[in-house]
């Protein structure tokens, strides 16, 4: 049990280290990517999206969080970044088609939706297998597919519902700073 322990928290102490640092690189690349602070941001808004499906599915099923819980909250945060990514490049694209940002991010949703879903629903049956489990190692991949396949819910609902919203919300609120700035 000591040695158990002893590697528990040499564990817990390199992800307090690697998750901040990871987070903090996919800022750094998806802000040089994207050149714009304000979609940067809004694509980390389903982080915590995220974050609360894989909590509340770890508590669902009674599954206490262990490093490799930690390990899926890791590859969600991923999963999550890079669909809220994908909408944001095509609302991006659709405002230089069109002055009107409803319908530049309604046309976006639209475009999107399958991409979106088409990575949450795989990714959820390809994990549901490794929840499910109880043989040899399910201790080990049962916390990991049960926070991916929590999280891929709450954060496609973000991506596809809550993102395009809030686009619209800050796109009028830059509109009307600028239209009263001049």
């Amino acid at each position: 049990w000591g040695g158990q322990f002893k590697n528990l928290e040499r564990a817990n102490t390199r992800l307090s280290i690697v998750v901040p640092v990871t987070m903090i690189l996919v800022f750094i690349l998806l802000y040089l990517s994207l050149r714009n602070f304000k979609d940067v941001a809004l694509i980390y808004l389903g982080i915590p999206f995220a974050l609360v499906g894989g909590v509340l599915s770890l508590w669902i099923r009674d599954i206490p969080f262990s490093i490799s819980a930690a390990i899926g909250f890791i590859a969600l945060f991923g999963i999550a970044v890079l669909n809220g990514q994908i909408l944001i490049e095509a609302i991006r694209s659709n405002l230089k088609n069109t002055s009107d940002a409803v319908t530049a991010i309604k046309q976006a949703a639209t475009q999107r939706l399958r991409p979106v879903l088409a990575t949450a629903i795989t990714d959820a049956i390809g994990f549901l297998p490794m929840a499910i489990s109880s043989g040899v190692g399910s201790e080990v991949q049962k916390p990991l597919a049960t926070v991916v396949i929590g999280g891929v819910i709450t954060s496609t609902t973000l991506t596809l519902i809550v993102l395009p919203v809030l686009y619209l919300m800050i796109n009028r609120r830059c509109e009307e700073e600028a239209l009263t700035s001049s």
